[in-house]
């Protein structure tokens, strides 16, 4: 982002007073999205020029995003294909929503076959699968208004993994219905399988994905094995959310212990 001339500043900050009481707390706090979301927001109400839009975890970000399924829908009728698993990475939620909501509609309205909907997340950061359903904030200085949602609690502080997508204490309100409902299927992940798997994707597809996305590779290959040792032969489509160019430190790191 500084290459193209932006300032970045890391979160907490002392830019903010709910940054400065964190690092006084704590100097190296490790930051998360809902730190950032509630600095931001501070630095928006103090100034009447700036407007601010939860841009990752409120519903009609998840809308917006599914374009992403709308096109996979298109791509796969021209090669006469359905899937029977969907799978993505969760954070807040958009990404994995992009992908799977246009499918799981027409699932829901019978108009295709029954699919697993895969819900991958990090163990560091298991909202969904050890979270509680329950109405909570969306950031961690209880700004935002209360949200229904899978949530590990808004003062939750995720530890420093390296799939900082990821690193997020709640889940968004309509994907919360659908894992709460069974239609959406959570699955926990960790680090180094999830960096494993995408050390191989790159080996073996020439692209290095993105930490965040390694997960949802993972439960793809999770998949194919028991597919494989069972007979099973099916249509995987999973949603590859971003390239790993920036994330090589990290791999070093993972792959390394």
């Amino acid at each position: 982002m500084k290459m193209y001339g932006a300032e970045v500043v890391p979160s907490p900050s002392e830019l903010t007073e709910f940054g400065r009481r964190l690092l006084k707390e704590n100097p190296d706090h490790p930051g998360s999205l809902g730190i950032a979301i509630s600095e931001a927001l501070e630095a928006a109400l103090s100034d009447e020029s700036t407007k601010y839009s939860l841009g990752s975890v409120l519903n009609h970000v998840l809308i917006h995003q599914s374009i992403i399924g709308q096109e996979a829908m298109e791509q796969l009728k021209s090669i006469e294909e359905e899937p029977d698993v969907l799978i993505g990475c969760v954070g807040g939620g958009s990404n994995f929503a992009g992908l799977t909501y246009p499918f799981i509609g027409k699932m829901l309205r019978k108009e295709c076959k029954e699919m697993d909907v895969i819900a991958v997340e990090p163990v560091e950061v298991p909202s969904m699968t050890r979270g509680e359903y329950r109405y909570d904030h969306a950031d961690t200085a209880a700004m935002t208004p209360l949200l229904k949602m899978f949530t590990l609690g808004y003062n939750f502080v995720p530890p420093p993994i390296y799939s900082g997508g990821l690193r997020y204490h709640g889940l968004a309100p309509s994907l919360s219905v659908l894992v709460n409902e069974g239609i959406v299927k959570p699955m926990a992940i960790d680090q180094k399988e999830s960096f494993s798997a995408a050390k191989l994707f790159a080996e073996t597809e020439g692209l290095i994905p993105a930490p965040e996305t390694s997960h949802a590779i993972a439960a793809v290959i999770r998949r194919a094995v028991e597919d494989r040792e069972s007979g099973r032969e099916e249509v995987i489509l999973f949603n590859y959310s971003g390239h790993g160019l920036l994330d090589l430190e990290g791999y070093r790191t993972v792959l390394a212990l």
